[in-house]
């Protein structure tokens, strides 16, 4: 990779940053598109503000950054028409802030320090879940006279059993997967690998589904609708169930069940993760089921743990309560 310097093109070095996640960083594919597409996004930004055609890296200075984080502080989502969420404008800065720290330590740019864009606290997040009820009702609601009926109670008990993440579930393979022992390695983000474990329920509905099948294609999940196959696909990876296809099935399927919640796949995430902190897991161990490389964003599950201390420590009020009661009837038997 060539060297860069202030006067260098902020496009050019923004694409020389991404090979660079890519070959020396290892990164997932994933990470690098929303690398790309929030640096490009700051690119277009800067370009207008600059009122320029083309933009340098000199261009890049505090008062920019801070008329940026105005911009998208007050952008709004084309979808929905509403603000972005803090959340949101923090993935945006962190991604301008890899990029400035890429300048300093691999380029040693004299350019803004990137420890000057302060990211700032998120609002708490309390994240969706689906109680025992609602994940009855959603279980119940498959047509289980069709194989695509089949297959979606099989993707709802792996989703609910291990805790992936939707990207992981659509990635798995048929070898990829131990139905005799039950548990098997996926990796997840940052390519980091990690065991997940499948209940007796999984385990019943992947046989199940996997008994509908006589193919020889790769994928776990296959799709039974839309475009043809691609011609010489022997491994029927064309056929692979989508991110979005899951996404839309969950969304059919609460709806159907009549659960209010606005359910997606990492609703289940969210359901598994809760469940177990409630059946007394530990934070770090549900770290390591759901492949969290940090606890701090495992402890987005707290408020479960939180309401089960308010319980403990409510349950043993009343027992002292009972104990000082039996005490005090002790005291007025012998008066």
């Amino acid at each position: 990779m060539s060297k860069v310097s202030l006067n260098s093109d902020l496009y050019s070095v923004i694409l020389q940053y991404l090979e660079f996640c890519e070959i020396q960083k290892n990164l997932s594919q994933n990470t690098i598109k929303m690398y790309h597409f929030y640096l490009m996004d700051f690119h277009e930004w800067l370009k207008v503000y600059m009122k320029k055609d083309s933009v340098v890296l000199k261009d890049i200075d505090s008062e920019a950054i801070n008329k940026y984080r105005i911009f998208l502080n007050r952008r709004k989502s084309t979808k929905s028409n509403l603000e972005f969420k803090r959340s949101t404008q923090k993935t945006f800065l962190v991604a301008v802030r890899a990029f400035l720290k890429y300048l300093v330590v691999e380029q040693q740019i004299e350019i803004m320090s990137p420890e000057q864009i302060i990211l700032g606290k998120n609002e708490d997040r309390v994240p969706k879940v689906l109680n025992n009820e609602q994940m009855q009702r959603l279980f119940e609601v498959q047509d289980l006279n069709k194989r695509s009926g089949i297959r979606d109670r099989a993707i709802l008990e792996t989703l609910f059993s291990t805790g992936l993440r939707v990207s992981e579930l659509v990635g798995l393979n048929k070898d990829d997967v131990n139905l005799n022992s039950g548990e098997f390695t996926v990796i997840g983000k940052g390519r980091k690998a990690r065991t997940v474990y499948l209940s007796p329920s999984a385990i019943s509905w992947l046989k199940k589904y996997l008994s509908t099948r006589s193919d020889e294609y790769k994928p776990l999940f296959l799709r039974y609708s839309g475009k043809k196959m691609e011609s010489q696909d022997y491994d029927g990876n064309s056929l692979r169930l989508t991110v979005r296809s899951v996404q839309r099935l969950i969304k059919k399927y609460a709806a159907r069940a009549g659960i209010s919640v606005d359910a997606t796949p990492h609703t289940l995430r969210h359901t598994f993760a809760t469940g177990l902190l409630y059946e007394g897991a530990d934070l770090r161990s549900v770290q390591e089921l759901l492949g969290h490389s940090n606890v701090s964003t495992t402890q987005i599950y707290t408020h479960v743990t939180n309401v089960r201390l308010k319980e403990i420590h409510k349950k043993f009020h009343k027992d002292v309560e009972t104990e000082v009661e039996k005490e005090e009837e002790s005291v007025d038997s012998l008066l």
